[in-house]
């Protein structure tokens, strides 16, 4: 039987998200902003509610393409409050058109992925977990992270997100060491900084 994170469900699409999205180090300046926006969704519900939707929210929010969104407005967030398929909280609806603008300010003085891997010397941080007991919620990191953040003018994007999001984007490698996919993932990173 294959080991895996003790987060990870039984449904199929979680197997497979963790089996093949989660941890694996992402570079893609906008992919990785894609992913923080769905986890300031993620805000207060499961994570498997968003990835159940993330089909529906890539659509709404037209690929996540931050050029597009910066330009939205009130009629976007009322025609996106409508929409049954994605999480409609006006809230972090508004803070997606917000952090769109945000990310395009910061890409104008260096990418968004330069930025974020800057706060680990551009190397996946390599956790040593034995177990889900002992994996944070959030660090020192996600803590400075999420203050540089907002000073920026981003929203929904506290330390908690902000760790949750390291996580998934394969900032750091936080696959249990029991996990098939631990020593998977590191082999990946040694193999992008050769």
């Amino acid at each position: 039987m294959t080991e895996r994170c003790g987060w990870v469900g039984l449904e199929d699409i979680y197997v497979a998200y963790h089996d093949e999205e989660w941890g694996v180090p992402e570079y893609d300046a906008r992919a990785l902003w894609e992913k923080l926006i769905l986890d300031g969704f993620q805000a207060g519900l499961s994570w498997l509610t968003i990835l159940k939707k993330r089909d529906n929210f890539r659509e709404a929010f037209e690929g996540f393409h931050p050029e597009i969104i910066a330009t939205w407005g009130e009629d976007d967030i009322e025609r996106l409050l409508q929409n049954p398929g994605i999480i409609r909280h006006r809230g972090k609806i508004a803070a997606t058109i917000t952090n769109a603008q945000a990310y395009l300010r910061l890409q104008e003085e260096q990418c968004f992925a330069d930025f974020l891997w800057g706060y680990f010397d551009h190397k996946v941080e390599q956790n040593s977990w034995t177990s889900q007991a002992e994996v944070p919620t959030k660090d020192a990191r996600s803590e400075q992270i999420s203050k540089d953040l907002k000073k920026r003018g981003f929203k929904f994007c506290g330390p908690t997100i902000v760790y949750a999001f390291m996580e998934a984007s394969g900032l750091m490698n936080n696959h249990l060491v029991t996990c098939h996919r631990h020593h998977e993932v590191a082999a990946m990173a040694r193999d992008r900084q050769v």
